[in-house]
Order: structure tokens, then sequence, then C-alpha cells
């Protein structure tokens, strides 16, 4: 499990598509802070809360917004081009099933802890605070877009079908779940609760950031007994 996430986080580096991502994050997180400081350099009425929240807006906008559009873009096919080229039979005859998901899942995650971490350093730099809360919240919500991007790649056996739908979903997500948090339409407005924005609207941490990680997991579980069952 441990050489298939290794191999994984280290593949997600690779590739045109991964260095303008992450250079996005960095270059985010730099105006993020500089333009904090010019905001704060006006000496403006804010509260501490909201100054930390100014400090790391770009990069909280950033996942939320984009978040699941940049994670399903890099990976989406982490376990579909495996079964696709035949190479999940070699994988598959020296390690478990259970490791190769979640040994996949925990590559792809911690490649967007890191790229966050990195992103929220730089904002330390300037304003000589780390923002915990809002890491937690961000990297919550990467484990959580981890967690979908492996399910969809074991749901999916085409790794062309799964490029087009990481669009599809990446752009949709957002919209379709900030609606679902705040409408009043009993229809929809259940849906809230298997889905991170409604977890994620407090400034302070609390229990609803675990949920977000059992969410994820349950994911994880679906995408484990799908794979289970599925022939190689």
């Amino acid at each position: 499990m441990l050489a298939i996430c290794k191999r994984e986080f280290i593949e997600s580096f690779k590739g045109f598509k991964s260095i303008i991502v992450i250079a996005i994050f960095l270059v985010t997180a730099y105006y993020s802070a500089d333009f904090s400081n010019f905001l704060l350099s006006l000496d403006a009425d804010f509260t501490s809360e909201e100054e930390q929240i100014l400090h790391t807006f770009g990069i909280a906008a950033l996942i939320m917004v984009f978040g699941m559009l940049f994670v399903m873009g890099l990976s989406h096919d982490t376990v579909n081009r495996e079964v696709h080229e035949r190479t999940i039979r070699f994988l598959v005859t020296r390690t478990s099933r259970s490791s190769i998901i979640i040994g996949k899942f925990l590559g792809i995650a911690l490649f967007w802890v890191v790229c966050l971490l990195a992103s929220f350093l730089i904002i330390t730099i300037f304003v000589h605070e780390f923002d915990v809360t809002t890491f937690l919240q961000s990297t919550s919500l990467a484990i959580y877009y981890s967690a979908v991007t492996v399910l969809v790649s074991v749901l999916i056996k085409k790794p062309g079908f799964t490029m087009f739908l990481s669009v599809v979903v990446g752009i949709a997500f957002p919209i379709f779940n900030g609606w679902v948090t705040y409408t009043s339409n009993a229809w929809f407005s259940w849906m809230k609760y298997f889905l991170p924005f409604y977890y994620l609207d407090d400034l302070s941490l609390n229990y609803k950031l675990f949920v977000v990680l059992l969410l994820a997991g349950v994911l994880v579980m679906i995408a484990l007994l799908v794979f289970r069952r599925r022939e190689c």
C-alpha cells in the first residue's frame, strides 16, 4: 500500500498539467497574502477573524471553486488507466485490492495536502501567521475530492470518458453543492448532508471537519467494494 501511495504521489507531480496547477496555487497564495496586506494597510476596521479569512481567502476560494476540477483533471484515470492498460494485473498479483485503492487514494490526497501546505506557508511568510482552521478545512475538501476521483475512476472503465466527466463534474460540483447547501427546496436540501460545503461554513474548528473526512472514507469504501467485485 505504501509503495502504491508513494508511486501515485510522485506521478502526481509529473506532467505539464501538474506544473500548471501547482503554479496556480503558489501564485494565488502569493497574491492573496500581498493583497490582504494592502487592505490591512488601509486601516480598515477588520476583526481578528476577518483578518485571518482575508489572508487565506484566495486559496480557500480556489479549492472550493476549482478544487474538484483540479483533482479530477489530474487523477481521473488513476484506476481505470491501470485496468485499460492491463497493468492492474501485476498489482493484483503482488498486493491486495484494498491496498491498491487505499494506496492510490492516499497518494492523491497527499499530493494535494503538500500543495496546500506549500501555499499556506507562502502566505505565512508574508503575514507571519498560519491559519490552521482554513488549512484544515481546505485539506478536508481536497481529501473529499480525492475520494470522489478514485470512486469515479473505479466506476467508469474508460479513461477517455472520465477525462470528459472530470471537466463536467469539476465545473458543476461547486455550483450544485453551493445551491443545495442554501436552498429551501425540500426535494434537494437533504443532499447537503452528503456534500462537504455544508460542514465547512464555520470559522472555528469543530466536529464538522471530521464529518467531511468520514464522507471521504465512505466514498473510498464504496470504491473498494466495487473494485473487489470487478474482473481485472
